[in-house]
Formats: C-alpha cells, sequence, structure tokens
C-alpha cells in the first residue's frame, strides 16, 4: 500500500517527464530512422562526412578538457571552502557560486570584452610590454574552453561541498594518528568518500559542454563550430530537418553513453556502492 502510494504520488511529474522529455525525444530520434535512403542512411551520412566528424571530435575534446579542469578547480576549491570555518564557509560558498545569478549569455559576452584584441587581457600584456602586438584569442578552442571552464566550476564546487562536508574531521584525524601522511590520507580517505560527488559533477559538466549553445557561438563562432551549433545551422539555416534529428540523435546517445559509463567507473572507484 505504501509503495502504491508512493507511485501515485510521483505519477503527476513522471507523467509530465514524459510527455515534454521522452516523447519529444523520443520522436526526434525516430525521425532519423524514416528517411528514404534506410534506416540508418542520415548516420552514414553524418559519419561519412569528414566535417561533421571534426565537429563531433571537436565537441568531445572541449567537453573532456572542460571536464577534467573543472574537476581538478572545482574540487580543491570545494575542499577548501568545506574545511572553512563556519563563519566562513557560507561567504565563500556565496562568492563560488555568485556568477550562477548571471545569465549564460551575459557571462559569455564577458569574455568578448576580456579576451578581444582591444579587450582587458590584451590592453594589460600591452602595457607591460609582454607581447607588441595585441593576441588573438577569441575563435579559438582555447576561449571557448576558458569560458566553459568559468561556466561550470561553480556548478562542480555545489556538488562536491555537500560531499567533502560530510567527511568527518574525526576520520582525517584518525587516518593521520594511525600514521599516514596528508597524500596518502587524501588517496585512501578523501578521495574514494568523494567518488559520487565528482562523479555527478562531471556528468553534470560534461553533458552541459557537450551541448552547449550561447558559449561556442559567442567565443567559437563558425571557425570553432561544435555540435550545438551545427544543430542550430541545420535546422535555423539550411531547414534540414532530417540532418539536425541526427545530430540530436547523436547528442542524445553519446551523453547517455558518458553517464552509464561514468556509473560504471564510480561503482570500480567505490565498492560501497555496488
Amino acid at each position: 500500500m505504501r509503495r502504491l502510494t508512493g507511485w501515485m504520488l510521483s505519477l503527476p511529474a513522471l507523467a509530465l517527464v514524459v510527455a515534454c522529455l521522452v516523447l519529444p525525444v523520443g520522436a526526434t530520434i525516430l525521425a532519423t530512422f524514416a528517411e528514404p535512403g534506410g534506416p540508418l542512411a542520415p548516420y552514414v551520412a553524418f559519419f561519412n562526412s569528414g566535417f561533421r566528424r571534426t565537429v563531433l571530435w571537436r565537441t568531445l575534446e572541449i567537453a573532456t578538457i572542460t571536464t577534467l579542469i573543472s574537476l581538478v578547480v572545482g574540487f580543491l576549491t570545494a575542499f577548501v571552502v568545506s574545511r572553512a570555518p563556519p563563519r566562513w564557509r557560507s561567504v565563500l560558498i556565496i562568492a563560488a557560486v555568485f556568477p550562477l545569478l548571471t545569465g549564460v549569455v551575459v557571462r559569455s559576452f564577458a569574455w568578448l570584452i576580456v579576451l578581444g584584441k582591444n579587450g582587458i587581457l590584451n590592453s594589460f600584456l600591452l602595457w607591460t610590454g609582454l607581447v607588441d602586438a595585441p593576441l588573438s584569442m577569441l575563435y579559438t578552442q582555447g576561449s571557448v574552453i576558458v569560458a566553459m571552464v568559468y561556466l561550470f566550476v561553480p556548478l562542480m564546487i555545489l556538488t562536491l561541498v555537500g560531499v567533502l562536508e560530510g567527511i568527518p574531521d574525526d576520520l582525517l584525524q584518525a587516518a593521520a594518528s594511525l600514521g599516514a601522511t596528508p597524500s596518502a590520507t587524501f588517496r585512501q580517505v578523501v578521495f574514494p568518500l568523494a567518488v559520487p560527488g565528482l562523479i555527478v559533477g562531471a556528468v553534470l559538466v560534461f553533458t552541459g559542454s557537450f551541448t552547449a549553445y550561447a558559449t561556442p557561438q559567442l567565443l567559437g563562432g563558425e571557425r570553432q563550430m561544435v555540435m550545438g551549433t551545427l544543430l542550430h545551422q541545420r535546422a535555423m539555416v539550411a531547414f534540414d530537418w532530417a540532418g539536425a534529428s541526427t545530430v540530436a540523435a547523436i547528442m542524445v546517445v553519446v551523453t547517455i553513453l558518458v553517464v552509464l559509463g561514468m556509473t560504471r567507473v564510480a561503482k570500480r572507484l567505490n565498492p560501497m556502492a555496488t
């Protein structure tokens, strides 16, 4: 009876998710199998195109690099915040997540001002004499990655702070009293306990980076096209709905594979999760 009540309470939310997410995504994927050339013709055409393969690889590369950098920066920041005195902890959390209060487009556009040829960074480099001419930093893969890291590190910090705060100080002190060095304590105590948060954060950052549109469009342009901008181009510029559906389907499949892969990694690194 209690289980039935739980299902009844969750039924409205489940119906909303199915109607607004599962059915549209399923219809998009099914549409790619109804092409005249055969059920796999759109996918064959996609992977036979060197340009589209390059776009897919570039998107995976940007998302992977962004995730790795965000993991390192976010973990170190979250660890410092979680071990700060209580009166400073809330202040540090607010400072870390303050960028989330600004829209993605605004935060991405700010990097145009920072990285432009007449921007803040180039002006500083010219003023210090480190360079003789402005550097071309915009519309490169590096500029996209820097902006992506800036966008997603606060999300990683939020995910990890709660996990690291849950590690008792007594556990770290016990490891130290048993002769464990700080590095050994990190490897054998802190890291294994933080694995669930790391995996959740990595999934959020990777999927967000892989499917991003506004930031790559503003800072990468046509020269650094990714799957999100390719999807927009096929749908809204070329009006190639079959091609756009194929791109969307590939993005969905890659995202699902990444989630499943990271879940498997989490179970290997954290046997208690199995």
